[in-house]
């Protein structure tokens, strides 16, 4: 399967302190917007992130679709949506790719997700 370029992701964190989660440090909401710049239809069918906590632990988290949806994007449309993410250590990272498959030509292409930082703003200073 290979990488295109044609679809653009975009993911915005943001930090969450009156958020709690049992054995997370911190948690973060991030919206993720994702933009068909190609010429062929296409639908997100799965999701694979690679979520690392602080420098050494790292977790993969890989299923259909986003937020119980695999929204269909004609060329030219963007798909916003919001999730989070628990970090246990200081601070995080996110990475990845969604796997897409045009419609017309039912060929499976991947969009990379470009790493995130999941860090608290008090930690910036």
């Amino acid at each position: 399967m290979e990488y295109t370029d044609k679809i653009v992701v975009n993911a915005a964190p943001r930090y969450e302190p009156a958020h709690k989660v049992r054995g997370a440090r911190h948690v973060f909401s991030y919206t993720v917007t994702v933009t068909n710049n190609g010429y062929e239809t296409v639908q997100l069918l799965r999701r694979h992130w690679f979520i690392t906590d602080g420098i050494f632990a790292e977790r993969e988290v890989e299923g259909e679709g986003v937020i119980g949806q695999q929204p269909t994007l004609e060329p030219g449309e963007s798909f916003d949506y919001q999730s989070w993410c628990p970090v246990s250590e200081d601070y995080g990272s996110m990475r990845g790719y969604f796997t897409f498959q045009e419609l017309r030509t039912r060929k499976m292409v991947q969009a990379e997700i470009e790493t995130f930082l999941l860090m608290p703003e008090e930690a910036l200073n």
